[in-house]
């Protein structure tokens, strides 16, 4: 099990330590529940009465909330984004090796850099550049001419098409896909023709992809996910897409093809974005909600209707169906009102 004096702790985020630095912590916990040995953090006001009555033996605040603490603190501009650099020390990820398992299949044609570890039944094709330090978990697939960074990790069962491009420090979790067809279909009439998809993917530094995701190629040119991109599980990119740095798409996301999306933009968790728009930088769709015109402003954006008692919402629905009558009936008597003027 891992521990850290509070001092190393302090020292190694680089916060201001008010209180004992020779404390051991050995794990973290939530304000609630965490007790002698952890240390916690405080970053929504909200709970600041669990902050009063905390058993922590440390906890991350701002600095206005010091005195409020009954324990030792560590001060923090943004105490959140410091709770997740702790959790960073104290991860107990399984280890990797070094090596190629006997029962994966390696192409000769491949190029595996320094520190490289293929796992079990794991297949690397022709053509194929693996950057140092990466590792390819085990019945993953790797196909033809796919160049992945340094420092990637690929868990188990991941299908990499063939051509796509990865940087270095990219995360893919299980039975992700990336690269297989993008849904292109002409109609001449009486059947689907299939648009053969000639690109790839290309994905920057620093991306994190979750499992059972799907980024598909582009029909012409590359479906594109620059750095930092969050994504999380289940969700679907379609092809030609374009997704910002820094970005963050919640699970259960759709976003249908050629639709652009800025910089450090939100998808709420099951939204939908229709193909072939665009969002600015800096938007926030709210989960559940569906996109169907380009946002040009930054902000929060929604759609759909809130939670209500379903007796309540199901009159709603019927007042909406009859909006259009109440506006013409409206409209006509706004007509007869300037008449009368």
């Amino acid at each position: 099990m891992k521990s850290y004096s509070l001092g190393d702790i302090a020292g190694q985020l680089n916060l201001q330590l008010i209180g004992d630095p020779d404390c051991p912590i050995k794990g973290l916990g939530t304000l609630a529940s965490a007790g002698a040995g952890e240390i916690s953090f405080l970053s929504n006001s909200s709970y600041l009465g669990q902050l009063a009555s905390t058993s922590a033996s440390a906890v991350i605040v701002e600095a206005r909330h010091a005195d409020a603490a009954p324990t030792s603190v560590l001060i923090a501009e943004h105490p959140y984004v410091a709770f997740a650099h702790l959790s960073q020390l104290f991860a107990e990820l399984p280890s990797v090796e070094a090596g190629v398992h006997a029962s994966a299949s390696v192409a000769a044609s491949a190029s595996l850099g320094e520190g490289v570890c293929i796992g079990a039944n794991a297949v690397i094709e022709d053509d194929v550049e693996i950057g140092a330090n990466s590792a390819i978990g085990p019945g993953t697939v790797v196909g033809r001419g796919v160049r992945l960074g340094e420092n990637c990790r690929l868990h188990a069962q991941v299908t990499l098409y063939h051509g796509v491009q990865i940087g270095s420090r990219v995360t893919v979790h299980s039975q992700a896909v990336i690269g297989a067809d993008g849904f292109g279909f002409a109609f001449d009439g009486t059947r689907r023709v299939k648009i053969q998809q000639l690109g790839s993917v290309q994905i920057g530094d620093d991306v994190d992809i979750g499992a059972g995701t799907t980024i598909d190629r582009g029909a012409i040119e590359d479906t594109i996910v620059e750095h930092g991109v969050k994504i999380d599980n289940q969700v679907q990119i379609g092809h030609n897409c374009y997704i910002g740095a820094h970005t963050v798409i919640c699970g259960c996301t759709a976003i249908a093809g050629s639709a652009r999306i800025g910089k450090y933009c939100i998808l709420g968790g099951a939204s939908g974005m229709v193909g072939h728009l665009s969002l600015a930088d800096g938007v926030q769709v709210s989960a559940m909600s569906l996109v169907n015109k380009s946002i040009t402003e930054p902000g929060t954006y929604s759609s759909g209707t809130g939670q209500m008692k379903t007796a309540d919402w199901k009159r709603a629905i019927v007042r909406f169906q009859q909006l259009e009558g109440i506006v013409r009936r409206l409209k006509e008597l706004e007509k007869l009102v300037g008449a009368d003027d």
